[in-house]
């Protein structure tokens, strides 16, 4: 049974042409691929993976790709950047991009900042997703319940 969403690269263009790609989709594949670009594999039909790389959606047939392990964002997601010290300046964008380096085999993201992409890459440990909250933990110390009328409990302090 096939798990989806799948991540992966096609690093190279199969040697049989072009009857892998659905006829439809030609102008699409060929400006995508090959290239070290992340595509996402939404699902099969039998025939075709229905795949995606941001907004751009195509079909392609079972071909030789390299499988990436998804890293949690995907392309479209509003991420911060976590600062390093006084290193990093701190932005909201959002994810453009989404590019395999393989001598770190890691994802490299390209992120957008008010409408301009910025000129670096980030990894993954530089980012969080917006929608990922901080827990609150539970407080140790027991508060008294006030009343109405004053004779609820009190706090002692020690001197």
């Amino acid at each position: 049974m096939l798990q989806f969403p799948q991540y992966g690269i096609y690093a190279r263009w199969p040697e049989d042409g072009q009857g892998w790609i659905h006829p439809d989709d030609l102008s699409v594949v060929s400006r995508l691929l090959p290239s070290e670009r992340v595509i996402r594999r939404e699902s099969f039909d039998g025939t075709h993976y229905h795949c995606r790389y941001g907004a751009w959606k195509f079909r392609l047939r079972p071909a030789l790709w390299l499988p990436v392990q998804a890293e949690g964002l995907d392309i479209g997601d509003e991420v911060e950047t976590v600062g390093l010290g006084m290193e990093r300046d701190l932005f909201v964008g959002e994810v453009v991009g989404m590019y395999y380096v393989r001598r770190k085999g890691r994802i490299a993201y390209r992120l957008r900042k008010a409408s301009q992409n910025m000129p670096r890459l980030f990894l993954r440990e530089h980012l969080r997703l917006l929608s990922e909250k901080q827990q609150v933990r539970q407080g140790e110390i027991e508060h008294p319940t006030p009343t109405w009328d004053g004779s609820g409990e009190r706090i002692g302090f020690a001197d």
